[in-house]
C-alpha cells in the first residue's frame, strides 16, 4: 500500500479505537492474558465484542498512544499483502519512535500474518490478535505458533453481562416479589434478543439479519470460494429452526436436495469454523458410536434462531435450552447429550467420567413432568451420578413431586451463578 494512505488509515483507526465508550466489563479473567508473554488470540463470532475486549485490555495495561499499534484489517481501504504488517510496524516506529504493543483486528485477512507475529514474539514484542474464523486461525497457530499462543474464545453477552449492559442489579438472595418479576422479564427479553452487544445496545433485532448475511457470505462463501449459496443458506436456516434437536447428514442432505453427504459435512464444518453453530454428540464410551450417532445443534446466540428460524411450538423451551448450553460453553464444560430409553439434555464430562446431568424444561406440567424426570434419572443411574439438576424458567411455578436426588433451579439463578 502507498505509505501516506496507510498512515492516514492507521491514524483514523486509532482515533476510533481510542474513543470507544459505554463498554462493560466482560466476565473474562483478563489477568492471565495480560501477564502472559505469549501471543494472545481473541477469537469468536463476528460482532461479539472482540475489539471492545482488546480496548479494555489496552486500558488495563495503561498504554499511552505512542505505546501501542492498532489496525483493523476488516477495512475496505486496506489492501492486504505479505508486507503489510511490517509496513505498519515501520510506520509506527517512524511516527512514535517507540516499540509498540500490537493490537490487530481480524488478522486472518492478512496473508502470512503468522510469520510476522512469530518474528515479533521472538523479539519479545507483545501481540494481541482477533479473528472470526476458527479453522484458519487454529491451522496457522498449530503450525507456527505452537506453545507460543494463548487463545481466548469470546461469545456474545452472557445473561450477567446483558444485565450489566442494561444497568440492572439483583441481589439473588434478597429478591422481593417485584424484583423477581422484573428479573423474569429481563430473562425473557434476553432469551429473545440474545447477547450480541450491538443488538442489545440498539434494541434492534433486525441487525441480526445483516450479521447473519456477513457470517454467511464473508466468513463462509467468500472465504471458501463456494458457489452453492442457496444450499449454504438453506441448511443454515434449517439448523436455526431446529436448535436443540437431533440431525444427521442424511436428514440435511434431504433438506437441501444434495447428492453427496460429503458436501453436508463440509457445510457443517464451515458453520462451526465461523462460530455460527455448535454440535453436541451423544455420550458413548465407544468413539465409533460417538461418530455415528446423530448430533444436536445449538446456535451461537439466541437471536439467530429467534429472528431467522421458523417459528415453532415450544419456541421458548428451545431458546432456554440454547441459552443454557451457551452458558455451559462459557464455563468451559465438556458437553454431551444422553439418549437411552429416555433422553437427558446435557451430560458434563470431566476427563473420561460423566459428573453431572442436567435437564432443561421451560415449565413442568402434568404433560411433561414424567418425561423430564425419567430422562434425568435414567442418565443419573447410568453414570452413577448422585444428584441431578432440572432447570426451569421459574422454579416457583411448578407443581410436581420430584425424587429427592433431583434439585429444581430457576434458569435466572443458574445463569447468574458464579463460575467455578
Amino acid at each position: 500500500m502507498e505509505k501516506n494512505c496507510l498512515r492516514e488509515i492507521l491514524i483514523d483507526q486509532k482515533e476510533v479505537f481510542q474513543n470507544r465508550t459505554g463498554l462493560i466489563e466482560r466476565d473474562v479473567p483478563l489477568d492471565s492474558f495480560m501477564k502472559t508473554s505469549q501471543v494472545v488470540v481473541i477469537t469468536g463470532v463476528r460482532r461479539c465484542g472482540k475489539s471492545s475486549l482488546m480496548f479494555l485490555i489496552k486500558e488495563a495495561l495503561d498504554l499511552k498512544e505512542n505505546e501501542f499499534c492498532y489496525c483493523n484489517f476488516d477495512d475496505e481501504r486496506i489492501t492486504a499483502c505479505p508486507t503489510l504488517l511490517n509496513d505498519i510496524y515501520t510506520l509506527h516506529l517512524e511516527m512514535y519512535r517507540t516499540e509498540p504493543v500490537f493490537f490487530f483486528d481480524e488478522i486472518q485477512e492478512v496473508p502470512g500474518w503468522e510469520k510476522f507475529v512469530n518474528r515479533m514474539y521472538e523479539q519479545g514484542r507483545k501481540v494481541y490478535l482477533t479473528g472470526s474464523n476458527a479453522r484458519l486461525l487454529s491451522s496457522e497457530i498449530s503450525t507456527v505458533l505452537t506453545g507460543r499462543n494463548k487463545v481466548l474464545e469470546l461469545m456474545p453477552f452472557s445473561f450477567s453481562e446483558y444485565l450489566r449492559m442494561e444497568r440492572r442489579v439483583y441481589q439473588m438472595n434478597r429478591l422481593s416479589a417485584k424484583q423477581r418479576s422484573l428479573l423474569l422479564n429481563d430473562l425473557n427479553a434476553y432469551l429473545e434478543s440474545g447477547g450480541f452487544p450491538l443488538v442489545v445496545k440498539e434494541k434492534d433485532p433486525e441487525i441480526v439479519h445483516a450479521l447473519f448475511q456477513d457470517i454467511l457470505y464473508r466468513d463462509i462463501v467468500v472465504r471458501y470460494r463456494l458457489t452453492n449459496v442457496d444450499e449454504i443458506r438453506q441448511i443454515a436456516l434449517y439448523l436455526a429452526s431446529n436448535i436443540g434437536k437431533l440431525f444427521s447428514y442424511s436428514s440435511l442432505q434431504a433438506v437441501a436436495g444434495l447428492k453427496s453427504s460429503s458436501s453436508v459435512k463440509n457445510y457443517l464444518d464451515y458453520y462451526r469454523a465461523s462460530y455460527l453453530f455448535y454440535y453436541v454428540r451423544k455420550f458413548d464410551y465407544s468413539l465409533k458410536k460417538q461418530m455415528m450417532n446423530s448430533r444436536k445443534v445449538y446456535a451461537v446466540d439466541n437471536s439467530i434462531p429467534n429472528r431467522l428460524g421458523f417459528r415453532f411450538t415450544g419456541n421458548r423451551g428451545r431458546l432456554l435450552e440454547n441459552a443454557l448450553f451457551l452458558e455451559l460453553k462459557r464455563r468451559g464444560c465438556d458437553v454431551w447429550y444422553f439418549s437411552g430409553k429416555n433422553e437427558c439434555d446435557f451430560l458434563i464430562r470431566e476427563h473420561m467420567r460423566v459428573v453431572e446431568a442436567i435437564q432443561v424444561s421451560y415449565e413442568l406440567s402434568a404433560d411433561n413432568c414424567r418425561r423430564e424426570i425419567d430422562g434425568l434419572t435414567e442418565a443419573m443411574h447410568t453414570f452413577d451420578i448422585p444428584k441431578g439438576t432440572l432447570i426451569v424458567f421459574d422454579a416457583l411455578r411448578y407443581q410436581a413431586e420430584l425424587p429427592g436426588e433431583i434439585s429444581v433451579v430457576s434458569a435466572s439463578e443458574w445463569l447468574l451463578m458464579k463460575k467455578g
